[in-house]
């Protein structure tokens, strides 16, 4: 995996798929004095790794942030929006600005200010995004044991918001809460069957 110069900021998110919650941004500007060893793509890391190493880039990292755009921003914007707004505000909130910023998949966020190149795959193949997306996925994930907690019934802290068999029963069963995103259609079609 390469670790692109000095002051390259990785950027990935966390949740754009689930019916529910935030979509969770980071920006991670790594230090080549202090090499994180095991970053890979979020999603093929074990929930203990990425624990782990959600400690370690905190610590050894140049530079890190994490922000989000609510269920309700969602909602204005529609997801891709959302998301770009997310990214722009993790950018932003890095306490060093970047020389340039490497973004996970094939569209650069609308809106940036600093040069920007999008990567297919950049998650497994660039530290940066890497520890980016390992953020970003830790932070959204406890967000949705939160979520858990405050909606027992609804198994957040098992399926994480995604459109699962047990979360669509859940809404058959319960209705929608605050925190669904009212423009994502199976979230619309139990909204218009209560009506």
């Amino acid at each position: 995996m390469e670790q692109t110069n000095l002051f390259v900021a990785g950027v990935d998110e966390a949740g754009r798929g689930p019916l529910v919650g935030s979509v969770v941004a980071a920006a991670v500007i790594l230090d080549p004095d202090h090499p994180i060893a095991g970053l890979n793509d979020s999603k093929k890391l074990t929930e203990k790794k990425r624990e782990k190493l959600f400690i370690e880039i905190q610590e050894k990292a140049l530079a890190w942030s994490i922000a989000e755009a609510t269920h309700t921003e969602i909602d204005e914007l529609n997801i891709l929006q959302a998301t770009f707004l997310a990214m722009r505000r993790a950018v932003d909130g890095l306490q060093q600005q970047p020389m340039k910023v490497i973004v996970d998949g094939n569209q650069i966020p609308k809106g940036m200010t600093i040069a920007c190149e999008a990567i297919v795959g950049g998650d497994a193949t660039h530290a940066e995004i890497s520890a980016a997306s390992i953020l970003a996925k830790v932070t959204r994930d406890r967000q949705m044991v939160e979520l858990d907690q405050k909606y027992p019934l609804f198994g957040f802290a098992k399926h994480k918001g995604y459109p699962t068999k047990v979360h669509f029963e859940a809404i058959a069963q319960y209705g929608v809460i605050d925190e669904h995103r009212r423009s994502y259609a199976p979230v619309k079609r139990a909204l218009n069957q209560d009506q």
